[in-house]
């Protein structure tokens, strides 16, 4: 294949913003798939059509002869539609798949007990969309285990269409901690007609049915979000259970950082703060920051740190490390916190509490606010992710574009993309500890405070952190090299 081949690429998930969305899995989908479909690739994206989608400015239509189909999934028959809309941002058209049987629900995802058939009927679905279409992609890109059984169907049930046989898959890993684990009950319910023996034999025996770890063992291709994750699910700490046959796979194993959009997050264009600067010009900076310490009803004026935390208030994010850290190093260091998020109850309360111990130093705003979340991080000092894995992670790389000096922990993403600060050659872009201990998190808050009162090395650090460049000009072209990689082949 010529480098200068046009690719053709079916990408299907459970998410997409800014349709449907639950984390960064959405994020990243949609924004490698907007930068393939404007370098002039042939990208057909398929989501569910939930019925929580807005679509007054998509512009759905449906699609000629993909109008009520039948599917049959085990024992039953689902009928379902596809639309197709385009986003008005960027003009990326999304395939969208109607099935009210299995997707009329209020949430994304459900505790159900058909939740496997939303998910099969997904991966089949984006086969068949193919099919019909006479679309023969080079590439069907999977997304976690939502739509990991697809390699598993391509060399099964659909094994005979010879419009797949040059097709390769390749599957994403966002998250290795969510594997779509079912009863081996629902055998049946994949209609592989004996290709049972596909699937992973042990796992059987123990009555269960992982999705991921079926698409690990017949992907052609793994990829994930960092290449320090990629390293570290190889390993029993982050794998999960599935790290002896990512060994086993080593050699199919990449990793690539997601990029970030800078459309949507640049300090110099960005439309939510209450003033934009640059790294040339940081007045606005300051400026963004009183106004967040104003909002938030934050005491102090610029000699008072603000760290800013957005995140989901679940233990992987490392708030259980926060939980015992920060009541501490508020009591003995100068410093506020502004903090954004949801999740678990128990953290929630943590914070809603640390707030009325200090309120004039701590802001706790419970939920979500894209505004916010932009205020944050325009108008911080510093941002905290002390994670205990973290695959990507883009709020730090958001963080170092607004000039924002993030604090993290060692591992994932985190660490390809934050540079340990040198006082002495003035280089780096931020804090990194190891160790997940208060020790380590005091440390590295301490040191952090510590730089900020030497002004002039600060302003050096920020704006080395906003020259760094993670667009998916640069990350984008990483997963076509491999495409084309593997559709050679």
């Amino acid at each position: 294949m010529a480098s200068t081949d046009k690719l053709k690429i079916c990408l299907a998930s459970s998410e997409l913003t800014p349709l449907a969305k639950t984390g960064g899995l959405a994020d990243v989908n949609v924004a490698l798939a907007v930068y393939l479909h404007q370098q002039g690739h042939d990208i057909r994206v398929l989501i569910p059509f939930y019925p929580s989608i807005e679509t007054d400015n998509l512009n759905v239509e449906p699609v000629a002869n993909l109008q009520n189909l039948a599917i049959t999934i085990g024992t039953r028959d689902f009928f379902y539609s596809i639309d197709v809309g385009t986003l008005p941002d960027n003009g990326l058209p999304v395939y969208l798949l109607r099935c009210p049987a299995l997707y009329d629900r209020p949430t994304i995802y459900t505790t159900s007990a058909d939740e496997h058939l939303r998910f099969i009927l997904l991966s089949r679905v984006a086969i068949e969309m193919c099919q019909r279409m006479q679309f023969a992609p080079d590439i069907f890109h999977c997304h976690d285990w939502h739509t990991a059984l697809i390699p598993l169907f391509l060399r099964t049930i659909y094994f005979w269409d010879t419009l797949f046989a040059n097709t390769r898959s390749v599957l994403t890993i966002h998250n290795i901690g969510y594997q779509g684990v079912f009863d081996a009950n629902i055998v049946g319910d994949l209609n592989l007609k004996g290709g049972e023996l596909f699937l992973h034999q042990d796992d059987l025996h123990l009555g269960q049915i992982n999705f991921l770890k079926t698409g690990l063992l017949f992907a052609d291709l793994l990829t994930t979000v960092s290449p320090t994750y990629a390293s570290e699910i190889q390993g029993a700490e982050y794998g999960m259970g599935l790290d002896h046959i990512l060994r086993d796979r080593s050699d199919a194993v990449v990793g690539i950082l997601n990029g970030v959009d800078y459309v949507e997050w640049n300090p110099k264009t960005d439309p939510l703060i209450p003033q934009n600067y640059t790294s040339r010009n940081l007045k606005g900076k300051a400026f963004c920051k009183q106004a967040l310490m104003n909002e938030l009803g934050l005491a102090g004026g610029s000699e008072q740190p603000v760290i800013g935390i957005v995140t989901r208030l679940v233990e992987q994010k490392g708030i259980d490390l926060m939980e015992r850290a920060l009541p501490a190093l508020l009591t003995r260091q100068n410093f506020s916190l502004a903090v954004l998020g949801s999740g678990e109850p128990r953290f929630e309360g943590f914070f809603e509490s640390l707030q009325k111990l200090a309120r004039t130093r701590v802001s706790f705003y419970r939920g979500y606010s894209n505004k916010l979340a932009h205020w944050i991080e325009a108008g911080s000092d510093m941002f905290l992710m002390p994670s205990i894995y973290e695959p990507c992670g883009l709020n730090q790389m958001y963080s170092l574009k607004y000039g924002t000096i993030p604090i993290v922990r060692e591992t994932g993403g985190l660490a390809d993309s934050v540079q340990q600060i040198d006082a002495d050659t003035a280089s780096g872009t931020g804090i990194l500890f190891r160790d997940y201990d208060e020790t380590g998190l005091a440390w590295a808050v301490s040191r952090a405070l510590e730089l900020f009162e030497n002004k002039a090395l600060w302003k050096k650090i920020m704006r080395n952190g906003m020259a760094m460049d993670f667009s998916w000009e640069q990350q984008g072209e990483e997963y076509v090299a491999l495409f084309r990689q593997i559709a050679g082949k």
